[in-house]
């Protein structure tokens, strides 16, 4: 059996070696490392996988999220609604940009932002929902629009782990995850569906204004060389890994589909053990298939207290895993805040107990997959 990767980034990179390298030489021979034409080409071609309007690469997803909150106007302040159960960066840059978080709690089965809960967070001060499309399922962006419309709130979708899902809407129509709201964000690191060879990231949005901000804030407030008219940053995608994005994208449906069969093969294993708890997928189409989760990460839930000792096991038997993630937001050292009360959050506080992520990626076989369901079944039921 080959070596269990919780990501196999180099057996990835066998099947895109000939056209990454070809672009990478070019690159290097033309000296076009900064905003030259293979970003330019990359920006048109994730334009039109997405559907979208307008795509503004930028360095890395943390700052794809910052510059969607400066390019509409928050001010020091306002309230910005996201979820306790996330990775930080989400909230980090609401905290770097002097707004307000207000973390709020999930749904126990899809992991994602609770809409009741946003419902009961709303204030005056509000001014911004952030969904997170958690390991890859969106969340429930037909309510989460209907009380954004409600109250006049922007959404801006933290899309760093779901980019290629659909979203089905209520009414049969479908939009890719990250161009719902006003504006979307994502991030291509290396571990991520579509990921480069370093730090990149991208926001999206159809509305043509915003996005004109948002060109001038990515390149330090210019679209003029040494004319600065808004408040910018220095946030670029550059060339070599915008090349490398270039080879993968016209593969990302390919990889969505292969990380879906695992997921399925994964879930069909774990039938019946009532200490493990799968994925809920949400259907969107009459043939079994799930659009609206890409499975960035394949996360279970077992409820029988052995989650910590599971990890070890695992890591014995050489299987790698991860607990994404062990502390809420809330009970974080930077975002403590008497605001939160526990009462307010207990899926959150039952998730960072339970839940583990398994090797999820596009190179998995069916011998890993067998391997590492048994492993685990004979651990949690031992």
């Amino acid at each position: 059996m080959r070596k269990i990767q919780m990501v196999d980034l180099q057996g990835q990179y066998q099947s895109l070696k000939e056209q990454v390298n070809t672009s990478i030489t070019q690159i290097l021979e033309s000296s076009t490392y900064i905003n030259g034409p293979h970003v330019h080409a990359f920006q048109k071609e994730l334009e039109d996988y997405l559907g979208v309007k307008h795509v503004i690469p930028c360095a890395n997803g943390t700052d794809a999220l910052q510059i969607a909150m400066m390019g509409l106007g928050l001010k020091p302040g306002d309230e910005v609604i996201t979820a306790d159960f996330t990775f930080a960066a989400t909230v980090e840059v609401i905290g770097l940009l002097q707004l307000t978080p207000v973390l709020v709690d999930v749904e126990l089965d899809t992991f994602n932002i609770d809409p009741v809960a946003i419902e009961k967070a709303i204030t005056p001060k509000t001014k911004a929902i952030v969904p997170v499309h958690l390991f890859g399922q969106c969340a429930n962006m037909d309510v989460i629009l209907d009380i954004a419309k409600k109250h006049n709130l922007f959404v801006i979708e933290d899309n760093a782990q779901a980019i290629g899902a659909d979203y089905k809407f209520k009414d049969g129509s479908k939009q890719k995850a990250g161009t719902i709201g006003h504006v979307g964000s994502t991030s291509f690191f290396p571990s991520k569906n579509l990921g480069c060879y370093g730090d990149g990231g991208a926001i999206f949005t159809n509305d043509d204004a915003l996005a004109h901000t948002l060109r001038g804030i990515v390149n330090h407030g210019m679209y003029e060389r040494y004319h600065h008219d808004v408040v910018g940053v220095n946030s670029r995608l550059d060339s070599i890994q915008a090349a490398v994005l270039s080879a993968k994208l016209p593969k990302l449906n390919e990889y969505c589909t292969s990380r879906r069969v695992s997921a399925s093969k994964y879930s069909k294993a774990f039938e019946g053990q009532s200490n493990i708890v799968v994925p809920k997928m949400a259907q969107t189409k009459g043939d079994n298939s799930y659009d609206n989760h890409v499975f960035h990460q394949y996360t279970l839930r077992i409820t029988n207290g052995k989650r910590d000792a599971l990890v070890e096991h695992l890591s014995e038997k050489d299987i790698p895993c991860g607990v994404y993630y062990p502390i809420p937001l809330h009970k974080q050292k930077a975002y403590v805040d008497e605001r939160y009360l526990e009462e307010n959050f207990p899926v959150t506080n039952q998730l960072v107990e339970e839940v583990i992520s398994l090797p999820m990626h596009t190179e998995l076989d069916d011998e890993q997959i067998t391997y590492i369901t048994n492993t685990l079944i004979d651990f949690v039921n031992g």
